[in-house]
């Protein structure tokens, strides 16, 4: 986990694939981003983050460490006035060079944490996209969510009516495996500091 900015009142990081960004259920499942952040800085506020990448998605990811700072992040979130951008590598080659997806879809009750498209009862996520680059059936590609839901990216990408072609690793859209890393990393991350005022923008380049 990489410290890429600190202040007494925000914290980035880079959180490796692999790692939960909270807590999850079970006691083998306590170790995570936003633990490793209240151990590094005594005395925040006891649940910092403000937002969460899946675990298997690795990038930039914000906290407060004030009950100030983390109302005014979990505020911007909410309101959609952070502007996130993720780099993807996808099986297969992307029709288009960009657009807009917007896929209802909902949590699968019988398959958990899988996501299933659902036109009557799904939230609409929305997602805006295009191509960076093509290669040996491969196309890199560049994420914006306008909307923040529970694996939008992966389906969006993996449902033929998104772009029909999942990320590489992905286990639960695509073809990847046990083991495999998945190719998803929150790349861009512009806010504005909470308390100051400032505007902040943080870029990691994923190693794919």
């Amino acid at each position: 986990m990489q410290i890429l900015h600190s202040d007494s009142h925000v914290v980035v990081i880079i959180k490796p694939g692999g790692m939960l960004s909270v807590p999850g259920k079970g006691p083998d499942m306590q170790d995570c981003a936003m633990q490793r952040v209240r151990d590094l800085f005594p005395g925040c506020i006891n649940y910092p983050a403000a937002h969460r990448l899946d675990m298997d998605t690795s990038g930039l990811l914000a906290f407060g460490l004030t009950d100030e700072a983390y109302k005014g992040l979990s505020r911007q979130f909410a309101e959609r006035s952070v502007d996130k951008r993720y780099i993807a590598l996808l099986q297969g080659d992307v029709q288009g060079r960009e657009g807009e997806i917007r896929l209802p879809f909902r949590l699968d009750t019988d398959n958990r944490p899988r996501q299933i498209y659902d036109p009557e009862h799904g939230k609409t996520g929305i997602t805006r996209w295009g191509v960076l680059e093509r290669e040996d059936g491969l196309t890199r590609v560049e994420f914006c969510p306008v909307t923040g839901r529970t694996h939008q990216l992966r389906v969006h990408a993996a449902h033929p009516l998104g772009l029909g072609c999942p990320i590489v690793g992905d286990r639960l859209y695509g073809t990847g495996r046990q083991g495999d890393a998945l190719l998803l990393h929150a790349a861009y991350l512009c806010f504005r500091h909470p308390v100051t005022g400032e505007e902040l923008a943080f870029c990691s380049v994923p190693d794919f």
